[in-house]
């Protein structure tokens, strides 16, 4: 017989790695030159990742360090064991991604009209009722389409966003056709509860929308909301190698919850992903020590569980 207290996960989780846009676009320092950037993705492509945010085919103004968003696609249009997605802020970037070999567009979106006029010069409705040409376009040529909801937990401006405002939002993706939909914790703002109830909350009034979660660790709870997420039955996840990230227009937003600590915590709680966590680890060396940047790691500090323990004449060994 079941034990009643027995905590219920769903068996596995699919993770997009989104360092190649998310992270970065955070490097404002130097110019990553266009052949390291598909180096490195030809790594990641190596740890069993099988999605991979690529870019984002913004204006180059807005983001110059991904001004080689199309040459870069179009040099790895070999991995064909990658599912890869672009962000596209309007119809000419989208344009742009589908010519250059994009065949899943994801669309910008913030869920507060504050956020929405400091990030796209319009309030949120009209942003997302901008999004149809863009719909419209990529069901004309067969690409798929996902929308997110940016400081869908916590807004630099506003605050906590009330769940009726996310509905709002949601039901328009819906009635536009989108019915895969990413809530960003953007700020990091978001705590495992909040997470939990508003994530319980949309299933029951979306049960045919397939949400996701992009999760920041600027607070140091990724890790615990992408458990309170499994609790809900979410199993998307995007995350980013090394910790790497944090949008340039949110002041003090780190990186995304690394990609190798949610592997680790994953399998521990025996949620398989179907990725290497030692290439991971190898690979977040190899990308911090290219970047140079620190990023925000526990797999790189303290490596994986397995590690405190050695075999010793059949038993494990605590390490001193």
């Amino acid at each position: 017989m079941d034990n009643p207290r027995e905590l219920t996960l769903p068996s596995k989780a699919v993770i997009c790695e989104v360092a190649p846009r998310d992270g970065f676009q955070a490097i404002t320092n130097k110019w990553i030159a266009t052949e390291d950037k598909i180096s490195m993705i030809r790594l990641l492509s190596e740890t069993g990742v099988k999605n991979i945010e690529i870019t984002s085919f913004v204006h180059p103004k807005a983001i110059p360090q991904l001004k080689d968003a199309s040459e870069v696609v179009q040099a790895c249009q070999d991995l064909t064991q990658i599912n890869f997605r672009a962000l596209v802020p309007n119809i000419k970037g989208a344009e742009r991604a589908i010519v250059s070999g994009i065949k899943k567009i994801k669309l910008m979106l913030s869920a507060t009209d504050s956020h929405s006029l400091s990030n796209a010069n319009c309030k949120t409705m009209e942003a997302q009722n901008g999004f149809l040409p863009i719909i419209e376009l990529a069901a004309k040529e067969g690409v798929k389409v996902g929308g997110s909801i940016s400081v869908a937990f916590g807004c630099p401006f506003e605050g906590k966003v009330p769940k009726e405002r996310i509905f709002q939002i949601v039901s328009r993706y819906m009635s536009m056709g989108v019915d895969e939909i990413s809530l960003a914790d953007s700020t990091g703002a978001g705590n495992p509860k909040q997470v939990y109830e508003l994530l319980g909350y949309l299933r029951d009034c979306f049960p045919s929308t397939l949400f996701t979660l992009h999760l920041h660790n600027t607070r140091g709870l990724a890790i615990a909301n992408a458990f309170a997420a499994l609790q809900q039955g979410i199993i998307h996840f995007d995350s980013s190698i090394a910790g790497l990230g944090g949008c340039p227009y949110l002041p003090g937003a780190t990186g995304n919850v690394s990609t190798e600590d949610l592997v680790n915590a994953f399998h521990e709680m025996g949620v398989e992903t179907e990725m290497n966590l030692d290439k991971l680890i190898e690979t977040a060396k190899a990308i911090k020590l290219k970047l140079g940047e620190i990023g925000d790691s526990y797999m790189l500090k303290a490596g994986p569980t397995s590690l405190l323990y050695e075999k010793q004449t059949g038993q494990h060994k605590l390490e001193n």
